[in-house]
């Protein structure tokens, strides 16, 4: 290898140490986590045998060719000697033979290295791909709880910045560590075999260039990881200060964000700085000590160029040798740094894959369809037995309720805000299991259920829209992939999205953008009750599903609710509660826990929790 080539290395190195760790983490476990990436790949292990063999014939073949070339050193030097003291002259043709062999061997080298290079790459493209399936898969067995506990973030940054990071160390570090043994060991042989003794100072100079090595690695490598840890936290704050641009800018936050992250970014700045600065030390530390082998070479193969113990070629051929036993040092200095953060990355990576908070399904659980698998008048019955929950199970707040609800009918859940109506869908649609008791759909307790059988059940309309980027047919066909335009048209209609997509720029065939950010609130809302609609499912769930939308709209969604509750069992989180006066069971929630329970005319005539609610949104709407 060059010089210019051993100086990219280095200086390919340094602070490209993407990913998002905690502080100053690196691989618990080095050694298991390297087994496990080999684990993971052991499906390729032919092709890594193959690739790994091709790169090994490389380095033999780029090894030969100073010994060979040493030959036509000599040749060329003897014919000077002797056509000066003329005795004889240049032998041309047997340079031009040994030129032609040395040509071929580089030619098969370079061979063997682009097959090594292709075999290698693929490998480590292939295992990349393999881990982002894997993770994707995986994100959709966590449960709920696992992503409200967890940076979302950090889940992004394992399928992209760590992944991204293994399959640039991985291609690198297996190519480089294998060419540089084959190049260390190589150069040792043909060392020895030209002058036993002049390989000596070769060995001499290499505990040296170790321990250099290892000092400069082992003092660099805690910038590394800081630098990796704050590189996280640069690419978090930029992702909160894009994504709630217009809230920093209407409460001006500017400054006080630009101070963090700047702080921040002055950390990165320092971490990244020291990590180049003294991973960048390696190479002119041991160019020097290698240089200072080259002057006792010089002086030590002269001496035995003159005594005629040595050939000049071969003197030629020790100083390339020596080099190549010296770079490589280099080289593996680099692949020592680049393992320990594959190894972090691929810890970050497998801990993921391996997480155990991944609640599968029952063995034996049943995939059903019609509302669970129900059948006839049972189509759409839902029953709440004695259900226990809480998300801390020492922190029971739903106690024991219990319910049955009948096919076709609209079940309100109403409460304060932070009254735990949420939680009771989320416990229907299994995103939580609960402690004790049970709910039965159809007659089948849900945990004996597919989950994806379960929910493919369900339509939902959250408070919180959610439309991607695509146009606004392929958003309504969301809900149902198959359908035709015709069929999303009349779900259109039914939300009453019709009129005012058709009035829009190329009307269902309108871009919206990553965050649906050229239409307002209101027509989003109206698009995912389109998109639930067409869905076509037994039961439907509406948590605050007319809160983003003005009092006319809202009104012809009830009408479009209306006729669609009929034959479906509904639930409906509400905030208003002039919505759900018709709801045939309204149950009340107030800290975590069902607390009333029956229509709006019953529980008004109460005269409780739920009538002091009612009147209290009626006092406001007269006081406004």
């Amino acid at each position: 290898m060059s010089d210019n080539a051993v100086k990219q290395q280095t200086r390919s190195q340094g602070p490209r140490i993407p990913g998002s760790s905690g502080p100053g983490e690196k691989a618990k476990d080095f050694k298991g986590a390297i087994k496990k990436l080999l684990n993971y790949m052991k499906k390729y292990r032919i092709a890594l045998i193959v690739g790994i063999t091709f790169a090994v014939l490389s380095a033999a073949f780029n090894i030969f060719g100073p010994r060979i070339l040493s030959g036509a050193i000599t040749e060329l030097f003897n014919g000077l000697v002797m056509k000066n003291a003329g005795t004889g002259g240049i032998d041309f043709d047997k340079i031009a033979g040994i030129l032609i062999s040395l040509a071929l061997v580089y030619i098969v080298a370079l061979v063997c290295g682009i097959v090594q290079g292709w075999m290698l790459s693929t490998i480590a493209q292939k295992t990349s791909y393999d881990m982002r399936k894997q993770i994707s898969e995986k994100i959709h067995r966590m449960p709920v709880g696992y992503f409200e506990r967890n940076s979302v973030g950090d889940v992004l940054s394992r399928i992209t910045n760590d992944v991204d990071m293994m399959t640039q160390t991985l291609g690198q570090s297996v190519t480089q560590l294998v060419l540089s043994t084959a190049s260390l060991v190589g150069a040792l042989i043909m060392m020895l075999i030209i002058s036993p003794t002049m390989t000596l100072i070769a060995i001499a100079i290499l505990p040296v260039s170790i321990l250099v090595v290892v000092g400069i690695t082992k003092f660099s490598q805690k910038f590394f990881f800081r630098q990796q840890e704050y590189l996280g936290k640069v690419n978090g704050q930029v992702e909160e200060e894009v994504s709630g641009h217009s809230v920093v800018k209407l409460f001006n936050h500017e400054d006080e964000s630009m101070g963090e992250f700047n702080d921040t970014n002055d950390k990165l700045y320092d971490a990244a700085w020291k990590s180049q600065f003294f991973s960048g030390l390696v190479y002119p530390l041991i160019n020097l000590v290698g240089n200072m082998g080259y002057v006792g070479v010089a002086v030590l193969g002269g001496l035995m160029a003159f005594r005629g113990s040595i050939t000049v070629g071969d003197i030629q051929a020790f100083v390339v040798y020596i080099r190549n036993f010296t770079q490589p040092i280099t080289m593996m200095s680099q692949v020592v740094t680049q393992l320990q953060t594959m190894a972090a990355a691929s810890e970050r990576v497998f801990e993921f894959l391996e997480e155990e908070e991944e609640v599968p399904d029952a063995d034996g659980a049943a995939v059903v369809g019609g509302a669970a698998g129900g059948s006839g008048g049972d189509v759409g019955r839902v029953t709440f037995e004695n259900v226990r929950f809480g998300y801390d199970p020492e922190k029971i707040i739903i106690k024991n309720f219990s319910q049955d609800v009948k096919p076709g009918q609209m079940v309100a859940i109403v409460g304060p805000t932070g009254a735990g109506k949420t939680t009771l869908v989320k416990l229907l649609m299994r995103f939580y299991d609960v402690n004790a008791g049970a709910i039965i759909v159809d007659g089948n307790e849900i945990r004996t259920i597919r989950r994806a059988s379960l929910r493919n059940d369900f339509a939902m309309v959250l408070q919180d829209t959610w439309l991607f980027k695509g146009t606004i047919m392929e958003n309504i066909k969301y809900g149902k992939q198959d359908a035709t335009d015709e069929e999303a048209i009349e779900a259109a209609k039914a939300a009453y999205v019709d009129q005012f997509v058709r009035a829009l720029p190329d009307g269902y065939n309108m871009m919206l953008s990553e965050d649906a950010d050229n239409i307002s609130t209101g027509q989003k809302q109206l698009l995912t009750i389109a998109r639930a609609i067409l869905a076509e499912s037994p039961m439907l769930i509406l948590d605050e599903a007319t809160s983003s939308v003005d009092t006319r709209t809202e009104a012809l969604i009830q009408k479009a609710m209306n006729n669609l509750k009929a034959g479906r069992t509904s639930f409906v989180i509400a905030h208003r509660l002039s919505t759900i006066k018709d709801a045939d069971i309204i149950l009340v929630m107030n800290e975590g826990d069902v607390i009333e329970q029956g229509t709006h005319d019953d529980l008004l005539a109460a005269g409780g929790f739920y009538a002091d609610l009612y009147m209290s949104q009626f006092d406001t709407l007269e006081e406004e």
